[in-house]
Parts: structure tokens; sequence; C-alpha cells
């Protein structure tokens, strides 16, 4: 497969993530974890907003980074209904710079998107030069064993690319469209671990369908002693995981993990 970075997050993509992915089970866990903090944090991936807005709220000197000028875009907007002034830079996690030390860094739901093992390596040893001694890195993952269906296709090679669904998850935004979308695997690899997918959104205005847009994203897939490995390779000193209630993380049962990786001091 391409090494080259692809992303989906982008359009109409952009505009779906700005109007329905809000909230979640784990924002009181990252809000938890940087409690009493008054030092930076940032949130790496922070697309739309959906962490950023509430540890803005609050009151904590929040930072965001994307890759993608849409979610970003869908950022400011959000921000300002809020009345707040996000500082945003638009860069992928292995290209991080910025003239700042951070406490903690936040990496949710993004890790392993868009580039090659060595972009995801790299993007680590960013993080870990971005934080203070001491400071803390929270990425969170969810295990790929978790879904039968997919995990088929490690024992049994599939039927690439995979039909788009029939129906799509289709819902209507405060300005009155109706966005849909769609996603299926166009590619997979278990040798490599590496899967390509494609996401559609249409967008409908008055019951008519007035645009569509589809794109790749690439996906890096890791089990738990990987990732632990390549935070060590980073330069972290302690690393350990737990799930976002707190607690050891059980085989067959928590498929969603989060690790903390420590700076020394």
């Amino acid at each position: 497969m391409n090494q080259h970075n692809v992303t989906w997050h982008h359009g109409l993509v952009a505009d779906w993530w700005r109007e329905f992915n809000h909230g979640g089970d784990d924002v009181a866990y990252f809000l938890d974890a940087v409690s009493g903090v008054t030092e930076p944090v940032l949130d790496l991936g922070c697309g739309t907003g959906r962490l950023l807005i509430p540890l803005l709220e609050a009151g904590l000197d929040a930072w965001g980074v994307d890759p993608a000028p849409s979610m970003l875009d869908g950022c400011r907007s959000l921000c300002a209904e809020h009345n707040l002034s996000p500082r945003l830079h638009c860069q992928p996690a292995n290209g991080l710079d910025i003239d700042m030390d951070f406490h903690t860094v936040f990496f949710c739901g993004a890790f392993g998107l868009g580039g090659s093992r060595h972009d995801d390596l790299h993007g680590l040893q960013r993080i870990y030069q971005h934080l203070r001694p001491g400071g803390h890195l929270y990425l969170d993952h969810h295990l790929p064993n978790f879904n039968r269906k997919a995990w088929q296709d490690w024992v049994e090679e599939p039927d690439l690319p995979r039909a788009w669904p029939q129906h799509g998850d289709r819902r209507t935004a405060r300005d009155g469209r109706d966005l849909q979308m769609k996603s299926r695997v166009l590619r997979f690899n278990p040798l490599e671990q590496q899967a390509e997918w494609e996401i559609q959104v249409n967008e409908y205005v008055d019951g008519e369908e007035t645009r569509t847009e589809t794109y790749p994203l690439l996906i890096n897939i890791y089990f738990k002693p990987e990732i632990e490995l390549m935070l060590r390779t980073a330069g972290f000193d302690l690393v350990r995981v737990e799930t976002i209630q707190h607690t050891e993380p059980r085989p067959w049962q928590d498929s969603h993990i989060v690790f903390i990786a420590t700076k020394r001091l």
C-alpha cells in the first residue's frame, strides 16, 4: 500500500463533524485528567472542537492542532458560538512545531491515521519534544479485535472494495440541510496491519441531493504492546494503560483504552 498521507476530514465531512460530533463518554475522563492544571494543554487532532471546547469552557489554557483546515474552520465557528477564542494550528502530529511546551497533550481518536508507521512514531517523538519535564501524553485507542465482522478479514481474504451500504447515517443540520454519511473498506493488508477506508457524505437541500463528496483515509492498525513499545522508543519514561473508567483493561471486555505516557523529570 502507498505510504502517502491521506485523510477524509474535509468539506462535507468536516461539516458533519462540526454539526454532529459532540460530547462523548470520554470527555469527563479527559477533563478530570487536567483538573486544577494551570499550565498549557494541547488537544492534538482537535477536529472541530469536541474536546477542545469543553477544555476551554473549563478555564484551561488549551490549544488545538489539526492537519485539516476545514476541521479548524469548523472549530473556530463553534468556538465563536461559545464566545471562546482558541489558539489553533494547522499541523499533523509528525510535523508538530509550536513555540510552546505543554503540561498535558491529549491525542484522541487520531493516532495511526493518514500516514505511515514511521509518521506515527515521529509524531510521538514530536509530542515528547513539546512536553514539559514531568508532563503527560494521554493517547486513546480502540483495539482492533472487537469488530467481529472486520476480524474475519484477518483470516480469510475479503472481497474488496466493499460495496457502499444501501443506507447511511442521515441527519438534519442546524441550517436545514440533511447530511448523510457512509463508509466502506477499500483495501486491507493483514501482513502490514493497514487498511484504507473511504467515506462519502451526501448533502440534501429541500429533499434534493445537491452535493456528494468522497475521501479516503489510510489507517495503521495497532495492538497494545506495539503502542507501548513505540511510546518508549519515542523517549517516554513511564507508560501505563487504563480505561476511561480508571480501571485496568480486561481482555475480551474493554475495547477502548488510554495510554498515559510521562516525560522524565
